[in-house]
């Protein structure tokens, strides 16, 4: 009895897999309702059995190859649709799903899109025709799938019909990018086209340059070799072979054409690298067969099976050599990996895969884990026992951890990008909508739907903590960046020489050129004070020269002399003329040389008549004779200004200033003078203050000199202006940046000019305009035999000290010793003397005095 038992369930079950389905709802694999109908394409089992028949019905028959890899990538989009549903992100919504598996066929991929395309809520499972779908509501709103690209094509075409949003989450084929034969096609992954880039450019930079390639015969693999060629090429790689495996595992001829490539490989024997793009099966039976036939290389893996867990469970696998790949990118499946805990929770009655899955289990319970995989791949490939529920859910829970290892970490991560980017698309549309209505929307409008609202251009997306790629925030371009498109990944940088952009730019601006110039106000009010300070310089000049014979103009130092200051006080004021306007060679080189060399002069004339000055009114006889050793005017003169010569003259041969160009600042560029040498620069205006320096020594000892005919004073007062403008300019040129770098050393040059003019030559013109009387010889000498008659007094009295106080001591040891008589000539010689020596004095500076100070006028 128990064995007649056993032979009908035998026999059921036999006939349950060989019989086609007899009804659309036969043919889902899952299901799950809801107020919105998510529809999913797999390839669970490797192929579909051939019909038996003669002649052959457009029947779908049964699948077989069942593939734990993809079965876990159906429960990661359950799983990812369990997680909206359980989130607030569609409040009051629930979203459904219908998968169905393709058994890895295009005619059963097209079988399953048109129930996708059947008006929704229709007993008799139609597609309509119509000339516009805008308001038509099919039974789902959204497809999620294919996994391989050559089904996903043509599973997209018919979708196109609609526009119904068709996202993938494996297929890489780069025509798929193209959005007028692919207008609805999304995916969760970059196309093969960065993939087969990377291969070549590994490929060159690992220095193999013989090499052989393996595709599938279909789009994805015609596509993906064509672009290698073309990589390669330019990687200067050279292909041995190219070989071709049938796309499909139904076609008898797969095994046939893998013994072939590999005869064609040992015969290839300079060929150590070989480039497979291929499905993971067809690779499974590729590398079974190479290890039998000691087949040892080096393969490069593309992304559909360099994860593949599958492979890595090939007895002796490491024989086949090193396998290099590229894979998706990952994210965090932690929730995932506690679903598969679960999984024994899961009802199985709208879950055929879940069943099929136990069903499959349960015939390998004594299997360890690393074999599971192909036991039920072997398996589901004939007739299986049936177990109890009992034991099914027993063996669920003992082999949860056999799944979680079994899972594809990039694969999974890819689904619930994509199921999530549909939810947060359906969100977006449910905000102005009741959703609970099938009718609310088309599928059509998700597709102008995204997770995050798009960037405009001078934006970037910012990823959020979100582990999807697809949302995020849009962030404003920082100052120097722009970007021109929308949803940019990032921000692109200006050329900061030339270019500058402001927040949320889309374009770069040209650097506008800056530097001081003519029409600037700043410019013109220094212009006008230059102006100014020439104007003063002539009307000078001009009193002079009319009032030439006057004692003012001669006490001066001459004509020449006013004149020789005068010119550099010219000379002074229109070097700031070269400060101003485009910076050019030459007004780099001149502007510094000839402020330097004719402040000098000008300080030179000047130490030359502090010198006079001091010369003429000392009455100490040492300083007298040193002063008049060093009193050569001319040599002074000459001298002093030689040596700025050399040091201007070594500066421009060695380092002489130049235009230079400072990109420094955000939005300009300033054109300037570079120094050349700092060094330098600083000895010129060093050496000038040191010459000003003595020049304010020299005027302060003759500070006190007569009333009238004090310069001396008013020089000491031009030197300290000079100082106290040339200290302040020192820490502000150091700190001011930008055009106007330039009018800091104007403003100095003018107030050192202004104070040294005004000082030296305005007192001078007060007397002659307004102090006529006393412009007079007569008063001159009224004024100089004045102050000598003091100054003799003065030293008389000195002198009558000091031979009182000798007096005195003489007086003191003549009483000591009482030799009355003897004191007493000794007092008389003494008054005779003193009287002498007051006579001779008296005589001698009235004589002497006098005729130096005529001379010096």
């Amino acid at each position: 009895m128990a064995l007649l038992m056993i032979l009908i369930t035998c026999f059921m079950i036999i006939l349950a897999t060989s019989q086609p389905c007899q009804t659309p709802d036969d043919f889902v694999a899952a299901t799950s309702p809801g107020h919105i109908i998510i529809g999913g394409l797999f390839a669970i089992h490797e192929k579909m059995l051939s019909s038996e028949d003669y002649p052959r019905q457009p029947q779908i028959q049964k699948c077989v190859g069942f593939e734990i890899s993809v079965f876990l990538q159906t429960l990661a989009m359950i799983h990812s649709i369990e997680m909206i549903n359980n989130s607030t992100l569609l409040s009051g919504v629930k979203l459904g799903y219908e998968i169905y598996d393709t058994c890895t066929e295009v005619t059963v991929a097209m079988a399953a899109t048109l129930r996708f395309l059947s008006k929704f809520n229709c007993s008799k499972e139609t597609v309509e025709f119509k000339c516009d779908y805008s308001s038509y509501v099919p039974r789902v709103k959204a497809v999620i799938g294919s996994g391989y690209s050559e089904i996903t094509m043509a599973v997209s075409r018919m979708l196109n019909l609609q526009l119904m949003p068709q996202v993938g989450y494996e297929s890489t084929a780069e025509i798929l990018s193209d959005k007028i034969r692919f207008p609805s096609f999304l995916r969760t992954v970059p196309s093969d086209f960065h993939q087969i880039k990377a291969m070549a450019h590994l490929i060159q930079k690992s220095g193999w340059n013989w090499i052989g390639i393996i595709t599938t015969d279909d789009d994805y693999g015609r596509l993906a070799l064509n672009t290698f060629i073309i990589q390669a090429e330019a990687n200067n790689v050279c292909i041995a072979f190219k070989e071709v495996l049938p796309a499909f595992l139904s076609d008898n001829t797969i095994e046939v054409r893998i013994n072939q490539i590999l005869e064609k490989i040992i015969l290839e024997a300079q060929v150590n690298v070989i480039v497979v793009f291929l499905r993971q099966f067809h690779v499974f039976d590729l590398f079974n067969k190479a290890i039998e036939m000691n087949i040892n290389k080096m393969w490069i893996a593309s992304d559909n099976w360099s994860t593949a867990t599958k492979i890595t469970t090939i007895p002796n696998v490491k024989n086949i050599g090193k396998v290099v790949g590229f894979t998706f990118r990952r994210g965090n499946i932690s929730s995932f990996h506690s679903f598969l805990q679960n999984l024994h929770l899961l009802p199985s009655d709208s879950n055929k895969l879940l069943h099929e899955y136990a069903v499959h289990l349960s015939a390998c319970t004594y299997v360890k884990d690393t074999d599971l995989s192909q036991c039920i791949f072997n398996h589901s490939q004939r007739t299986l026992a049936y177990k109890a529920n009992t034991a099914i859910e027993r063996n669920f829970f003992m082999r949860s951890d056999f799944l979680r290892d079994y899972a594809e970490p990039g694969l999974i991560h890819s689904i619930q990008l994509a199921v999530f980017a549909l939810g947060y698309a359906i969100r977006d549309l449910c905000q102005a909508r009741d959703c609970q209505n099938p009718n609310a929307f088309q599928p059509w409008e998700k597709i102008q739907s995204k997770c995050s609202k798009e960037c405009s251009p001078g934006q970037m997306k910012k990823t959020t903590r979100s582990q999807h790629i697809c949302c995020y925030e849009c962030e404003n371009c920082p100052e120097n960046h722009y970007s021109n498109q929308t949803d940019m990944p990032h921000c692109l940088l200006c050329n900061n020489e030339t270019h500058w952009a402001p927040v949320r730019s889309t374009v770069c601006f040209e650097k506008e050129v800056e530097y001081l110039n003519w029409n600037d106000s700043l410019a013109i009010l220094l212009l006008i004070l230059s102006l100014l300070g020439i104007m003063f310089v002539l009307v000078v000049g001009i009193i002079f020269t009319r009032n030439l014979n006057t004692p003012v103009v001669k006490s001066s130092g001459g004509l020449r002399i006013c004149y020789v200051i005068l010119l550099c006080h010219f000379l002074n004021f229109a070097s700031t003329s070269f400060f101003i306007g485009e910076p050019q060679d030459f007004t780099c080189k001149t502007r510094q040389t000839l402020f330097g060399v004719s402040f000098t002069l000008c300080i030179s004339c000047i130490l030359t008549k502090s010198l006079k000055i001091l010369l003429a009114f000392s009455f100490d006889p040492k300083l007298q004779k040193f002063l008049k050793f060093f009193y050569k005017p001319i040599l002074i003169i000459f001298t002093c200004t030689g040596i700025q010569v050399v040091i201007c003259t070594l500066w421009l041969i060695f380092a002489a200033p130049s235009v230079e160009v400072n990109v420094s600042l955000p939005r300009v560029i300033i054109l300037e003078c570079e120094e050349g040498s700092i060094l330098a620069f600083g000895t010129m205006l060093g050496y000038i203050a040191i010459l000003a320096f003595i020049c304010f020594i020299f005027a302060f000892k003759g500070r006190k000199l007569p009333e009238n005919y004090n310069e001396a004073k008013f020089i000491t007062f031009g030197m300290l202006i000079y100082f106290i403008a040339w200290i302040t300019f020192i820490p502000i040129y150091a700190t001011t940046f930008g055009k106007y770098v330039p009018a800091v050393e104007i403003i100095v040059i003018l107030i050192s000019n202004y104070g040294i003019l005004c000082c030296t030559f305005f007192p001078k013109c007060y007397v002659i305009i307004c102090k006529q009387d006393i412009n007079t010889k007569s008063a001159f000498l009224k004024m100089i035999y004045s102050y000598s008659s003091h100054s003799v007094s003065s030293i008389a009295v000195s002198h009558a000290s000091l031979d009182s106080m000798n007096g005195s001591v003489t007086m003191t040891n003549l009483s000591s010793s009482g030799k009355s008589a003897t004191w007493q000539k000794s007092k008389d010689l003494q008054a005779q003397a003193f009287a002498h020596t007051c006579r001779e004095n008296t005589t001698s500076v009235s004589k002497t005095l006098p005729r130096k100070r005529i001379s010096s006028i």
